[in-house]
């Protein structure tokens, strides 16, 4: 994975997007953020106008995660292989959604704390662990791990583009994750653990606090470490979310466009930017989460979601249910009329 400065979409086609944007036959700024997105589309797919998006994938990277058995989840992390296979069931809420907006959904075991070897090799062939450390208590992987991790979700992006993709989006799956995802967040931007914690998939108060004192004692135990983003996977991350990072490297090396979804998606994005500076010229934010540490990566990264719709299911699920707003954008660019050509001649 080369991990040097990427750079951004054609600044060329760009202009020629804004162009064509500020000539439709439509008043100015009328389209709002479908005309944003539709001239953003052009830039990454580097032709004016774009062209439909046939090919959509979603790869949800599953894994379990130590801290999950510290108070900080309203669930227990049985639920996370329940879940796995339930999206390989389609049976899901990301899987409904899907289905309805025609995405290929890929859901990988990357660290679940169970035994899945009768689910189909595709899902479990890329397994690193089993679960992660307690990153309060302990590094969450060995260096090794990390960049097993950090390749695997590349190799995972480089296949599907390879395979046609035009589009892709990064979803998670596990129980407690939104504590290491809180914690990269606030090492990498230098935040507290009150700025960065919530409530995950509804905890009470009491458990919020919890939460917030684990994340604190994570950052406590790393101060001095936040200069390398490796080591900051290492020692806060998880083998799902390094291989997350990897995934959103790597979509951007190869000029591929990436619909972020909630927290651990831009947790990711935080490091992965760190770890490949431009890279976030290729992504666009799907949905605002009601996650704290997600608006502070949103901040950091420059991205405005497309949808605030008050979600914070996971699964990849924001960034499908933003799907329709980027297919309005290439509709209103390619089959919107221009001005020009409407107009009788002067």
């Amino acid at each position: 994975m080369d991990l040097t400065r990427i750079a951004p979409p054609p600044a060329e086609i760009a202009a020629l997007a804004q162009e064509r944007l500020a000539g439709l036959a439509t008043p100015p700024g009328a389209l709002g953020r479908i005309g944003e997105v539709g001239a953003w589309l052009c830039a990454v797919q580097g032709e004016v106008p774009p062209h439909p998006l046939d090919d959509v994938r979603l790869a949800v990277f599953a894994g379990d995660h130590g801290v999950a058995a510290h108070g900080v989840s309203a669930y227990p992390a049985a639920v996370t292989e329940a879940m796995v296979r339930t999206i390989v069931a389609g049976r899901a809420g990301v899987s409904a959604l899907a289905k309805q907006h025609g995405v290929a959904v890929t859901v990988l075991d990357i660290a679940v704390d169970a035994d899945l070897a009768d689910l189909p090799a595709a899902v479990t062939a890329r397994k690193v662990r089993r679960g992660s450390g307690a990153i309060h208590l302990v590094d969450a992987l060995s260096r090794d791990e990390t960049e097993r991790s950090l390749a695997l979700g590349a190799d995972v992006a480089r296949e599907m583009v390879a395979d046609g993709a035009q589009l892709l989006m990064t979803g998670d799956l596990g129980i407690g994750n939104t504590t290491p995802a809180a914690a990269l967040v606030a090492a990498l931007l230098g935040l507290h653990a009150d700025e960065v914690t919530g409530r995950g998939t509804g905890i009470d108060d009491d458990g919020w606090a919890r939460k917030r004192d684990v994340v604190a004692q994570a950052l406590a135990r790393v101060e001095g470490r936040t200069g390398d983003p490796v080591d900051v996977l290492t020692a806060l991350g998880s083998a799902d979310l390094a291989a997350t990072t990897g995934f959103l490297v790597e979509s951007s090396a190869r000029g591929i466009p990436v619909v972020l979804d909630g927290l651990m998606s831009l947790a990711c994005a935080v490091v992965a930017e760190a770890l490949a500076p431009g890279a976030s010229t290729w992504w666009v934010a799907g949905h605002r989460s009601t996650e704290p540490a997600q608006t502070h990566a949103l901040k950091s990264l420059g991205l405005d979601p497309l949808l605030d719709v008050g979600m914070r299911l996971g699964e990849g699920s924001g960034a499908v249910a933003a799907l329709p707003v980027l297919r309005s954008g290439i509709a209103v660019l390619r089959d919107v009329a221009l001005l020009s050509e409407i107009l009788p001649p002067s």
